[in-house]
């Protein structure tokens, strides 16, 4: 028998269809805004009712209507990791954006290009090393400002930041001293922590945590300031939550996705972006096209593992190419050319990347 996939998502019946189908072209990106604000509300809950202690990451809307609808919730500070995202952030109003990358060759300078034009936000970086940090402050001081930063700490993700090893704390005397530069605190990122369990994954981040304490506390020993952590991507948002003080980063939290979704039940989200496709072809008994290729989801994951339709059952992926995905389907017969399908995007972050704009969809339409 075919190893038909069979949705198991089972979300509040037809929230996501739109009573003018026919007026929206497809592929689309739908959004929501309701669930955004739910969504919104769950991540102040998780902090204690304190927005100040969110500085959620940008890369996942990439929207400015969403920018504005945290502002309006109370949230001033974000993270983003292209220069795309930074200037979307200040002109959205923000007054204080991490761009949470290390910056090398021209990114320095489109970087503070952006800080001379909006003298009133406070703006920021990553560093892991010390080449990176030298040319950053040299560019600094010749354009008349001073680089705020954040050492980017490897606490076994491996992507990016400086080992947490012996040499981590000499390093962030370094920077401390390095004129030109103003060291605001670390920058934890422990994504690769996604754990299914939750208590398994909230156990892991704080293990991960634990040399970070240490740090803390030779820097405090040192007299050097007190610095801030930013910690948590959304799968450890509620282990990150749990640490007094400590500002959180979740960034899929806003949108949230098919991914998360089953494997971050705790935070209680709601998906906010769907995807709309068509039926384009029936190629062969059994075989279905839609129009939901490479160019509008996600594609890194494995092929079964990109989109949870949400209005058909048993179904399972066995092809996508740029723009046609094909389906085998139990229903052949009943399914019609130009049918309507809609589906959560396993990855929802570099989803919406590939679309340039997304239909906002409030009372059904």
């Amino acid at each position: 028998m075919p190893n038909f996939f069979t949705n198991q998502l089972n979300p509040p019946m037809n929230w996501y269809q739109i009573a003018n189908e026919a007026e929206v072209d497809s592929p689309a990106l739908l959004v929501y805004p309701q669930r955004i604000r739910h969504n919104l509300e769950r991540m102040i809950a998780q902090v204690g009712g304190d927005p100040a202690r969110l500085m959620p990451h940008v890369k996942t809307h990439k929207m400015r209507e969403v920018m504005r609808m945290q502002l309006e919730a109370g949230i001033r500070r974000f993270k983003c990791a292209t220069i795309a995202e930074l200037q979307m952030c200040l002109e959205a109003g923000a007054s204080t954006v991490l761009m949470a990358y290390q910056l090398t060759g021209p990114k320095v300078g489109r970087f503070l290009r952006l800080a001379r034009q909006f003298p009133h936000a406070q703006l920021a970086s990553l560093v892991d090393d010390a080449g990176a940090a030298r040319q950053l402050a040299e560019e600094a001081a010749a354009a008349g400002l001073k680089a705020r930063i954040y050492l980017d700490v490897n606490n076994g993700q491996n992507r990016t930041g400086h080992p947490l090893d012996e040499r981590i704390f000499p390093f962030y005397q370094q920077l401390a001293a390095m004129p030109g530069l103003e060291l605001l605190g670390l920058h934890v990122y422990d994504g690769h922590i996604r754990q299914a369990d939750v208590g398994a994954r909230q156990q892991a981040s704080h293990a991960a945590f634990e040399p970070v304490y240490a740090l803390l506390e030779q820097i405090r020993a040192a007299g050097l300031p007190q610095p801030e952590v930013i910690a948590g991507g959304s799968p450890a948002f509620s282990a990150a939550a749990m640490r007094p003080g400590v500002v959180c980063s979740p960034g899929t939290t806003l949108l949230w996705d098919a991914g998360y979704d089953a494997m971050v039940p705790e935070l209680g989200l709601q998906c906010a972006a769907v995807l709309m496709t068509r039926v384009i072809s029936k190629p062969a008994p059994g075989l279905i096209t839609t129009d939901l290729g490479h160019k509008s989801v996600a594609s890194e994951n494995a092929l079964n593992n990109r989109l949870r339709l949400l209005n058909l059952t048993d179904y399972e992926p066995v092809g996508q190419s740029e723009e046609h995905l094909v389906l085998k389907v139990a229903k052949w017969e009943a399914i019609n050319i130009g049918e309507v399908l809609y589906g959560l995007p396993f990855h929802v972050c570099p989803t919406v990347a590939l679309y340039g704009r997304a239909h906002v969809v409030e009372k059904g339409e």
